[in-house]
């Protein structure tokens, strides 16, 4: 069996595709860090259902898209011709039309809610803030070498379809959701319309 470590990153560095050596801070890194700590929570959530559940598939193939998002992030954009790891089409739409299936069925509460609920529920709402920052720590690599527009919309969609999903499992196991306040734009709505 090959030994697991190299010893070449000892120093604080490590090797990127197109042979070149960064930081381990380097944000290139922490934004494939922070996507790598997603598809993990995605993984714990995903051994969290029967295997039969309707979205062991659909996560299953979210699981394996981030593995190409993190090898086009690994790639300067100078060298990402050469990856050969082709980017699924469409997987913003993919996540809209999954949220769009289950928005249909959820019951419009008009509240920000309070993360937890049911042990799934809960993993949801932590792989939806692990998104976030993926999201927030891509935009600043997009400042310093550009992202693929596809990969930034996707991680976007995918924060949301989490939050989604978070709240169609506290429906579908008739957790009841608690509310912290109402949306702003509603309570002015009752201010003006007593």
């Amino acid at each position: 069996m090959r030994k697991i470590y190299t010893r070449t990153g000892d120093e604080g560095t490590t090797g990127i595709h197109g042979g070149t050596r960064v930081p381990k801070d380097d944000i290139r890194i922490e934004a494939n860090g922070c996507l790598d700590e997603l598809n993990t929570l995605l993984g714990i959530i995903r051994s969290m259902l029967p295997e039969t559940d309707e979205w062991q598939n659909k996560l299953c193939f979210i699981q394996r898209s981030l593995m190409v998002v993190m090898s086009h992030v690994a790639t300067p954009s100078a060298f990402r011709a050469q990856n050969p790891n082709e980017l699924p089409q469409e997987l913003d739409k993919f996540c809209e039309e999954w949220m769009d299936e289950m928005m249909s069925q959820l019951e419009d509460n008009g509240y920000f809610i309070l993360p937890g609920g049911t042990p799934l529920s809960a993993q949801l709402q932590y792989a939806r803030a692990v998104a976030r920052r993926a999201e927030r720590r891509l935009w600043t690599l997009h400042r310093k070498d550009t992202v693929p527009g596809e990969i930034l919309r996707f991680i976007n969609r995918l924060s949301d379809l989490l939050f989604v999903m978070a709240r169609f499992e506290m429906q579908r196991q008739q957790w009841p959701e608690e509310k912290w306040q109402s949306f702003s734009y509603k309570r002015k709505a009752r201010k003006d319309n007593p």
